[in-house]
């Protein structure tokens, strides 16, 4: 190399240095030279701090004109193109080195870790019941939601959850590879009926009531419907003697009420009665549940009675006259006389 083109190069290099010395006062520099060549390069910047998914350019002046070469030291924490564009990849740090064929300069990268914050730690509900949960992250980058038991607590994309049965559940917020969790327990509701137990008649009605915390509407439901029936109402009917569970029940939980329906008492007013062919009379019996009896005659030829119990004497002899309700039945004695 002749003196002239030596002189021409520490010329340049000094422009250059008077150049970097100027912006170095807004961005500090890092330089690395080999003296014997006059070959160097100088970047805007020798250290910065990003957040994930942050992207600069870093730039560099080389004293040979030469557009450098750019790598990083772990690509997996921030990447360089061929043009200085870094881009922060995850939290750690690395180095970006710009070099020529006799000089290099690097630039240190900090990547922070993202933080996530969420509004709630636990959060209790019950069944049918929202909550929103709020999450804040540092980067200010989307959170992702999901939840470990979407079958316990569902959650929406922006964080709504639904309590869907009883559990525990852990709502995820994500962001940047980074999570942080929500308990969320689901509690049962808790439910009470009106009553307990209740006594009836064959055709008698009571209206049974469920109140709880659930917002959902409890079943109703009779474990012996040819004793007791009941609607979705709750509404209550006996259907003949004996006894039968009516259970309400609401997310899980069930409480429960005894019916009995009771026997009834039939009785006539009279035990026997003398008639003469061809005359009537009207029996009166007397039943506790307030229903209609069911008369019948053991002998018509003798004695006929009809739907209301008016009997009609036939032929002479004996008959039997039978009342019935719900299983229980009185009897009357119709003798027959003929002239």
């Amino acid at each position: 190399m002749s003196h002239r083109q030596i002189s021409f190069r520490a010329a340049f290099a000094a422009i250059c240095m008077v150049f970097m010395l100027f912006i170095s006062g807004l961005y500090p520099a890092a330089v690395h030279a080999s003296i014997s060549g006059y070959e160097f390069v100088v970047l805007n910047t020798f250290s910065k701090t990003l957040n994930i998914g942050d992207e600069f350019y870093l730039a560099a002046v080389t004293s040979t004109g030469k557009k450098p070469t750019f790598s990083s030291s772990d690509k997996s924490v921030a990447s360089v193109n061929t043009y200085g564009k870094v881009t922060a990849k995850k939290a750690g740090t690395a180095t970006i080195t710009a070099k020529i064929k006799n000089g290099e300069a690097s630039c240190k990268i900090k990547v922070n870790e993202t933080t996530v914050q969420l509004s709630a730690k636990n959060i209790s509900l019950e069944i049918g019941y929202s909550a929103k949960l709020k999450a804040s992250v540092s980067t200010g980058h989307p959170v992702k939601f999901k939840s470990s038991k979407s079958s316990i607590a569902s959650v929406s994309e922006t964080g709504v959850i639904i309590a869907k049965k009883a559990g525990t559940a852990t709502i995820t917020a994500t962001a940047d590879k980074v999570s942080v969790g929500c308990k969320v327990t689901v509690k049962q509701p808790k439910l009470k009926i009106n009553k307990s137990s209740v006594s009836l008649y064959r055709k008698g009605k009571v209206k049974l009531s469920a109140t709880s915390t659930s917002k959902h509407a409890p079943k109703w439901k009779s474990n012996k419907k040819s004793v007791a029936t009941v609607d979705e109402n709750g509404m209550v009917t006996a259907v003949k003697n004996g006894t039968a569970i009516i259970t309400a029940t609401v997310d899980g939980v069930s409480k429960t009420c005894e019916v009995t329906v009771k026997k009834p008492e039939v009785s006539f007013d009279k035990e026997s009665v003398t008639l003469i062919a061809g005359k009537q009379y009207q029996a009166k019996a007397k039943v506790s549940s307030k229903n209609k009896p069911e008369y019948s005659s053991s002998n018509t030829s003798v004695a006929s009675v009809d739907e209301n119990g008016l009997i009609t004497a036939i032929g002479d002899g004996k008959a039997y006259i039978y009342a019935k309700e719900d299983g229980v039945k009185a009897r009357m004695t119709v003798i027959v006389k003929v002239k």
